[in-house]
């Protein structure tokens, strides 16, 4: 943790039978508003997955908590650190899954694709003859992928399935290597590709976020940044934050050339939503984003909603 860095940003993952999610759902909220720690857990009974930041002891707290269930264990698990709390409020969240491909009876417990390490991820994606697809959506796509990565222009993951019928890949029965920012959702996609039954199909051990705390610069084969749920925005080689900022209208990502646009106000338009949104609609962001001054001016954090509704991006 460099200095100042306070706040420990953990990411986390793990798909295990957990038909006791509300169970711990209630566990896990009351242990982490007792820590005071913010952020986002989904539970299913497919297992958990989410972005939590506090102290490193709030942390260590539910650390503890998890690693006491055997079902937890091999969790993947990532952290990071920031000067001050990304996250305004703590959601612990019951779901049908944890990371929403839509498909019936995919389950990477029993099937998922061959695991790549940061180490070997560059010779495999170097080969001609391997596919590489980018199982994101379209928004982080656009700030950052590996070198040759075909982007399916998904605007959520459950689209995935339908890109990959368009692709006819079945048919075609490439080699396949996916990768996604922390890894959960090529733990889905390969599974799907497996059930397919494509044989030859890789993806990146702990995502994008692995490989950028790993590989040196000068080794890499990623082209610009990695989109982050969270307040950060992006990060780069050895996970550091880049100068990307929200659009507050469609929690979009913004690079400086993007906030130079005519089309940019703070908190309430964007060259990507401009046309998305009503007068209407936008009078009521740009009091939103007069409140959340005013608050700022205040030292305190305003609380109230942070986006619209249709527009909270999640891991999905």
């Amino acid at each position: 943790m460099n200095a100042g860095q306070d706040i420990v940003v953990a990411a986390l993952y793990k798909f295990a039978a957990l038909p006791d999610c509300r169970e711990w759902q209630q566990r896990l909220q009351e242990l982490c508003e007792q820590h005071g720690i913010k952020g986002t857990l989904l539970l299913a009974e497919e297992g958990i997955n989410g972005t939590i930041a506090g102290t490193r002891e709030a942390i260590d707290a539910v650390k503890a908590l998890l690693e006491s269930d055997k079902r937890f264990d091999g969790t993947e698990y990532k952290e990071s650190f920031a000067d001050e709390q990304p996250f305004h409020r703590l959601k612990v969240r019951i779901k049908k899954e944890i990371v929403t491909l839509g498909v019936e009876g995919i389950d990477p417990t029993c099937t998922v694709g061959t695991y790549v390490p940061p180490r070997e991820w560059n010779d495999l994606i170097s080969d001609p003859d391997v596919l590489l697809i980018d199982t994101r959506n379209d928004y982080e796509v656009a700030i950052g992928r590996f070198k040759g990565a075909i982007d399916p222009h998904t605007e959520s993951f459950r689209d995935l399935p339908r890109w990959v019928a368009e692709q006819q890949l079945v048919e075609k029965k490439p080699r396949v290597a996916m990768y996604c920012t922390g890894g959960i959702r090529c733990e889905k996609s390969t599974a799907y590709l497996k059930s397919l039954g494509l044989e030859e199909v890789f993806h990146l051990q702990g995502g994008i976020l692995k490989y950028l705390e790993e590989i040196p610069a000068e080794e890499s084969l990623w082209e610009g940044a990695c989109f982050v749920f969270d307040e950060r925005v992006a990060v780069t080689h050895g996970l550091e934050i880049t100068d990307h900022e929200l659009c507050r209208a469609c929690r979009r990502p913004l690079s400086a050339s993007e906030r130079a646009s005519n089309h940019f106000e703070p908190g309430v338009s964007c060259p990507h939503c401009i046309d998305e949104f009503d007068d209407r609609q936008r009078a009521g962001f740009r009091e939103r984003w007069r409140q959340e001054q005013l608050a700022k001016a205040r030292g305190e954090k305003h609380v109230g909603n942070t986006q619209p509704a249709s527009f909270n991006r999640q891991e999905k």
